[in-house]
């Protein structure tokens, strides 16, 4: 396929529609944070595009990624998932999914929601970092560091500052792209 102006290379058309549709995009709905939350925490040792490419299958298989439902998995249903072609087979991603759902519905019941967390460490504001060029663009920040440790002191596993980083560019905490770049 082609580049866009923030010169990602598209390899396919989830790519592609992932970066113009949604990536840095605001996101408030609850339930949408959690499953960005587990893609960005699947995507760990796989490539962004393999993941949009099992997006639909992922939600379809696991609870359309519910974290009530996914809260309640035991063991049984963890070693199901396993054989999920649609989810990595890594235990330890399985069983970091439930565990954060759980994390996740405490967080919803502490700050009436997760989105009011999230968006309360930079004051319910978007960080537009008015990047010129895609190479400018971190993988890591103080803020991600942060937002980490504190998702870590609330029970959340998997979920390191790299991770957490591109997060808040999937739900628009930051804004990355450049400032050519006709999807900003």
């Amino acid at each position: 396929m082609n580049e866009s102006n923030c010169g990602w290379h598209f390899h396919d058309e989830y790519s592609k529609r992932y970066h113009d549709e949604r990536w840095c995009k605001v996101v408030h709905d609850d339930h949408e944070l959690f499953a960005i939350l587990i893609m960005e925490m699947m995507s760990v040792g796989l490539s962004w595009s393999l993941i949009l490419k099992r997006e639909e299958g992922l939600r379809k298989t696991i609870d359309h990624l519910d974290p009530e439902v996914i809260a309640n998995y035991d063991e049984k249903k963890e070693e199901e998932l396993l054989f999920n072609p649609y989810i990595s087979k890594n235990r330890r991603k399985i069983h970091a999914m439930v565990n954060n759902a759980k994390a996740f519905l405490k967080v919803q019941e502490e700050f009436t929601s997760f989105d009011r967390y999230i968006w309360s460490f930079t004051s319910f504001k978007v960080i537009d970092h008015q990047v010129r060029d895609i190479k400018e663009v971190p993988t890591i920040s103080d803020l991600s560091i942060q937002v980490s440790k504190d998702l870590k002191r609330r029970g959340f596993t998997f979920l390191g500052p790299t991770i957490v980083y591109s997060f808040m560019q999937s739900i628009g905490i930051y804004n990355d792209h450049t400032i050519t770049c006709p999807y900003r």
